[in-house]
């Protein structure tokens, strides 16, 4: 009978379905053909004439010197986006559980504070977070930024955890504390195993953005500690710039985050939608 019903609802689809969705991804993913076909050209044959043309000849040097120059800065990159993204899901699960779990008088008036971080820009607070991090000795470090991006994503991480075990019933948390299980006992053995899919959003949320974000990377930290957003920035840097090398250094640089999605997408939307099917 589902085998039917499945059936009639696919044959019911309008026709020219599958044709505008097509043209629609070839339309979105025009700018990565462009990135592709640039990088693989000599630099002597780009131009405003020939943007859109494929490549006389394949110039896979643009990738390998790209790469190159990527290398001092991958290993920063991957330490921070690693250690920043594990240590802010880590706190946002502990708020969210102390947050729907075990309110206290004015953790409504909290949780309205720390969400109100979210909508702070990066740019009003730069200065005032320069002075900081240099302050406690941590400016130029990878572990400053690393500080920065665990400040800066405890918002987030904390309202997809919160409204995540909100759904939680409390009857399981009141059984497993009426066994002699406190407050870290319930954590461990209740909440946290059914916390995965609020985990996999997280986790892939803080790693893209902490991956890709480029002011703090340029402002707070060095030469020993730039990560790859600012590598790609120097690519494109000076009077006369080979646009081959800045378009592979982005499709190289997109790589990790790309993966993510592709390995983890599926999910990423299940972890998004495990909420609101509850209950």
């Amino acid at each position: 009978m589902r085998g039917r019903t499945r059936g009639r609802a696919r044959a019911s689809q309008p026709w020219p379905t599958y044709p505008v969705l097509a043209a629609a991804t070839c339309f979105f993913l025009l700018p990565v053909y462009m990135m592709l076909v640039t990088a693989l050209k000599q630099p002597i044959d780009i131009n405003l004439d020939t943007a859109w043309s494929l490549p006389a000849s394949l110039n896979w040097s643009s990738f390998s010197q790209a790469l190159a120059a990527f290398l001092p800065k991958l290993r920063n990159s991957f330490v921070l986006a690693i250690s920043a993204t594990a240590i802010s899901a880590l706190l946002g699960s502990l708020n969210g559980y102390v947050l729907s779990k075990w309110a206290f008088p004015g953790s409504r008036a909290l949780f309205a504070f720390m969400l109100f971080g979210m909508f702070i820009p990066y740019q009003a607070i730069l200065i005032p977070l320069f002075g900081f991090i240099k302050a406690i000795g941590l400016y130029g470090s990878i572990w400053g930024l690393v500080l920065v991006h665990v400040v800066y994503g405890l918002p987030i991480t904390t309202l997809i955890f919160r409204n995540y075990y909100a759904e939680i019933p409390d009857s399981l948390v009141e059984s497993t504390q009426i066994d002699g299980a406190g407050f870290f006992g319930i954590y461990r053995w209740v909440v946290f195993p059914l916390s995965m899919p609020a985990f996999v959003v997280v986790v892939i949320w803080q790693f893209t953005q902490i991956w890709n974000e480029f002011l703090f990377a340029v402002s707070l930290s060095n030469p020993g500690s730039q990560p790859i957003t600012v590598a790609l920035a120097q690519l494109s840097g000076g009077e006369a710039v080979k646009w081959n090398l800045p378009m592979a250094g982005a499709l190289l640089a997109a790589l990790p985050t790309l993966l993510v999605y592709v390995l983890f997408g599926k999910y990423f939307i299940r972890g998004l939608l495990a909420g609101s099917v509850k209950g």
